[in-house]
């Protein structure tokens, strides 16, 4: 929790103003039972009508000058927490952008959304509290102590008990509380999953009529959590009856002291009344305390797993590439393994093959074969476990992000696009790009008459994932978004799923005429995607079990030919 103060900056002015004023009011209040002392046994004692209202006159003051530091307070302290958690929420998206997919996978999610939302709130709200709470009710605590002791030695001895008493209570169940609301958390992290996984499958569900087999799912989710939340709740439900019972003994301790000492003339009846309204300071500022406390808890239990997730993977620093220095291959594949984070086998294995400069190359196999998992190496989304993937002769590792970008651009399976105008989501690919380069780019994605056919063209609005485009549309849009960028290695991941054979021809042989020298992976289930590429990787369970070329292939791989012949009929295929 305490790595995040340094995210404070910017609003460190409130965060010191804040306490300050409610110290400040906290030594008003204090002086209050002082006034009263004053006014019973000076004023009233003395049937001085002047001197009383005259000390009346002074609560008042003291109370109109307490109440607007309490102002000056309320608005520091909210102008801290609103501040500070909008630093935190910036941090934790800005830290999202630089996860790679193992990152990802790792955290999950839902984990992350509620780090950005549920705990950043708690944190918000807990230094809130602790900026205008936690300096006064020590003040309020200690002070009224110590101003016991300028009254009455003997009595002020009751404080000196009950204080540690009540601090060992609240630090206890504060403590203890910890653990409690990070279990709270993680078990609302599970609900989370499981409604974004509904609310994305819900047409999966229906179509299954798996509504009831969820809704268990989710009711035992549901279930851990009210369990949690329970076992937290009652622990912080002891704060409150067990602060109240020690002060109030306290007070019963206080004023039959009190009347004893009044009675032999060793204390006057306003000391005793002074004495019992600290008593009563003490009572109300450990309520508050005691709420404050629960907060807190909640707050550092978020705070820490926020800190995790800043932690967690990130940027790593990358060696200085000469982009001008170019090896014999455009990628090379030295052995390569992958594993995923928490898989039990590997889902890439002993990969070796190399891809010159210019070649097409078409990647096909089984459902599960490992094909996405193998282009996702070649831009670093996913580092080898095993072995080195090479771009130009070098690491891929050894890369800046930014430089691995401009290098290789990928079209992936499931087309992404994002609110705004055509124009807006091409330019994601190169920002600095003239119209002449989009449409050049939208020429070879055969996206054309989806651009014209649109009122306004490029800037025809796009809704939150291309709702109202359809599949097709979506494709290639996310292929012309990519070609904008006209990076040298292209990969296509099964991108052109939605497409039919005729505009797939057409792409094909588009992207084949591109100016320059493009290296271009193919990833499809269709053989008639790949069937023209220069070479054509098999895999199977991970594994490349056939290289080269249509013909060849057809002949030596039974995985490929099985593939091939399920698609086009022998004598459509020897037509």
């Amino acid at each position: 929790m305490f790595k995040l103060l340094k995210l404070m900056r910017g609003y460190r002015f409130p965060a010191i103003s804040a306490p300050f004023f409610k110290v400040l009011e906290a030594l008003f209040e204090l002086m209050i039972p002082l006034v009263v002392k004053s006014i019973i046994d000076v004023g009233i004692a003395a049937s001085d009508t002047g001197y009383v209202l005259k000390m009346c006159g002074l609560m008042i003051l003291l109370g109109l000058v307490g109440f607007g530091c309490t102002l000056c307070a309320q608005y520091f302290a909210a102008k801290a927490a609103v501040g500070f958690s909008a630093n935190i929420r910036s941090a934790l998206f800005s830290h999202a952008q630089t996860l790679s997919f193992t990152d990802i996978d790792r955290a999950g999610t839902s984990t992350m959304i509620t780090r950005m939302t549920n705990d950043v709130t708690q944190v918000q709200s807990g230094v809130n509290l602790t900026l205008r709470l936690f300096s006064r009710s020590p003040v309020i605590v200690f002070g009224s102590m110590i101003m016991a002791f300028t009254i009455d030695v003997k009595a002020a001895l009751i404080f000196a008990v009950a204080i540690p008493l009540l601090c060992v209570a609240v630090f206890g169940i504060m403590l203890g509380g910890v653990p409690l609301y990070k279990k709270v958390q993680s078990a609302l992290d599970r609900v989370l999953g499981i409604t974004r996984e509904n609310l994305a499958g819900t047409r999966v569900i229906r179509a299954f009529a798996g509504e009831e087999t969820e809704m268990e799912s989710f009711s035992a989710s549901t279930a851990l959590l009210n369990r949690a939340q329970k076992t937290a709740g009652k622990l912080a439900a002891l704060m409150n009856p067990i602060t109240c019972l020690i002060v109030n003994l306290a007070i019963v301790v206080l004023i039959h002291v009190g009347a004893i000492r009044v009675s032999t003339g060793i204390l006057t009846q306003g000391a005793v009344i002074a004495l019992y309204n600290y008593m009563s300071q003490i009572l109300v500022e450990l309520v508050k305390l005691a709420n404050l406390i629960i907060t807190m808890t909640k707050a550092a239990a978020c705070g820490d797993r926020i800190e995790a997730m800043l932690e967690t993977g990130g940027k790593k620093d990358h060696a200085n590439v000469d982009p001008t220095k170019k090896g014999d291959d455009a990628v090379r594949f030295e052995n390569v393994s992958l594993t995923y984070q928490g898989a039990s086998d590997a889902s890439l294995s002993a990969l070796d093959f190399s891809v010159k400069r210019g070649e097409t190359v078409g990647i096909i196999g089984g459902t599960g074969s490992g094909k996405t998992s193998l282009v996702h190496m070649i831009p670093g989304f996913y580092e080898a476990t095993e072995g080195t993937v090479r771009i130009d002769g070098v690491d891929v590792r050894a890369y800046g992000e930014d430089e691995l970008r401009r290098k290789v651009g990928v079209v992936m399976q499931k087309a992404v696009l994002f609110r705004g105008t055509i124009r807006e989501n091409l330019l994601w690919g190169k920002p600095d790009a003239t119209d002449e380069e989009l449409w050049r780019a939208i020429d070879i994605a055969q996206a054309r008459d989806v651009v014209e056919g649109k009122e306004g063209g490029l800037d025809h609005p796009i809704e939150q994932g291309g709702k109202n485009l359809s599949g097709g549309q979506r494709q290639r849009l996310g292929m012309a978004r990519t070609l904008v960028a006209d990076p040298e290695i292209l990969i296509f991941d099964d991108s052109a799923s939605a497409l039919d054979y005729a505009t797939d021809a057409k792409l094909r042989e588009a992207v084949k005429a591109m100016r320059g020298e493009h290296t271009v992976f193919i990833v499809s289930q269709r053989a008639a995607s790949i069937m023209h590429a220069d070479r054509i990787l098999v895999l199977d369970d991970g594994k490349l079990v056939s290289m080269g070329t249509h013909e060849e292939l057809l002949d030596k791989c039974d995985i490929y030919s099985e593939i091939y012949y399920s698609q086009f009929p022998k004598e459509e295929a020897h037509a």
